[in-house]
């Protein structure tokens, strides 16, 4: 059996690194996700019924299972032990001991959070910590499966082009909005267009120049599409938020692949949302990085200009 000493201050860090470094240490296969707590969470509906009992289990239990051994997490779960082992082989992990190790790793680095449902039992304080932390694990979730490199190639586009133009319906034209106010403060040409006859007129207008970011938590928008397409055969870059194998991801010429389940719940957080604008602030800090020599002055100056609308302005602040 192998045991992971616990404490406060990185016990079971120390732990994880030590036996990392065997050389006849388990190790996991490779998956899409880098994060095995979001992987059992999406695996759920496509699992076997009993190794499905099994992922809702390991969810519930992150800490305790760690300790077990194969027979103990088969006997709380009520199946049996090739049961567990099919499970874990099913998440990408060559074997119980794999499981465990990167179960460990996950949880020394506090990245234990998971999609939610509302219970009519549960207390506010319940639903504020289900809120908030499935809301965390989908940032860290998205952080995690970001590539760097389409990130630098987005923020090459928008730091040269001519124009920026943000696209989305419904949720992800309030994010659209966002994003617009957030790089116009950069002194760049930018527009939002949450309405698809004004999309397709804009589009057609684009050239080589300029730039489309559209915003999709399906990718599937169909109107969407019609627009990217457009601007595309106008000639402009499109870099497309959005899940990775949908439509809009395939079609664009930069996708930032944004992973998000959600539980499509009437009272469940859209995670999605967050997470775009998430990923909107961070191509805006990179093109903010950029452009500072030439932002200086005119960021003091939007400063001044809003004190002037504040009520209750310290005195000097002037």
């Amino acid at each position: 059996m192998m045991s992971f000493p616990w404490n406060e201050c990185g016990g079971m860090r120390l732990a994880v690194a030590l036996y990392r470094f065997s050389a006849s240490g388990p190790v996991c296969y490779p998956m899409e996700s880098p994060n095995l707590i979001r992987r059992i969470a999406d695996s759920r509906r496509q699992l076997r019924k009993s190794e499905a009992k099994v992922a809702n289990y390991v969810l519930a239990h992150v800490n305790e299972v760690i300790g077990m051994r194969v027979v103990d997490l088969a006997e709380q779960v009520g199946v049996s032990d090739p049961t567990v082992i099919r499970f874990c082989r099913a998440v990408g992990c060559k074997g119980f001991q794999a499981f465990k190790l990167q179960l460990a790793q996950q949880a020394g680095l506090g990245d234990v959070y998971t999609q939610f449902a509302v219970d009519d039992k549960d207390t506010v304080r319940d639903i504020r910590n289900k809120v908030f932390d499935s809301t965390v694990g989908s940032l860290l979730g998205v952080r995690d499966e970001l590539d760097p490199a389409a990130l630098e190639r987005a923020i090459d586009a928008i730091i040269r082009a001519r124009r920026v133009e943000f696209y989305g319906f419904g949720a992800s034209g309030s994010v659209a909005a966002d994003a617009q106010h957030k790089f116009f403060r950069l002194q760049l040409v930018t527009a939002a267009y949450t309405d698809p006859h004004i999309q397709h007129m804009s589009a057609i207008s684009l050239d080589s120049r300029d730039v489309v970011i559209a915003i999709s938590q399906s990718g599937q928008t169909r109107a969407l599409l019609d627009s990217v397409r457009l601007a595309m055969e106008a000639g402009a870059t499109v870099i497309g938020l959005a899940p990775n194998n949908t439509p809009l991801s395939d079609i664009c010429s930069i996708p930032i692949h944004v992973n998000v389940r959600e539980e499509y719940q009437d009272f469940a957080p859209v995670s999605s949302r967050i997470a775009h604008l998430a990923v909107i602030d961070a191509l805006g800090a990179g093109v903010a990085v950029h452009r500072k020599p030439l932002l200086n002055d005119h960021l003091k100056r939007l400063e001044r200009s809003q004190r002037a609308l504040r009520t209750g302005t310290r005195r000097g602040s002037q």
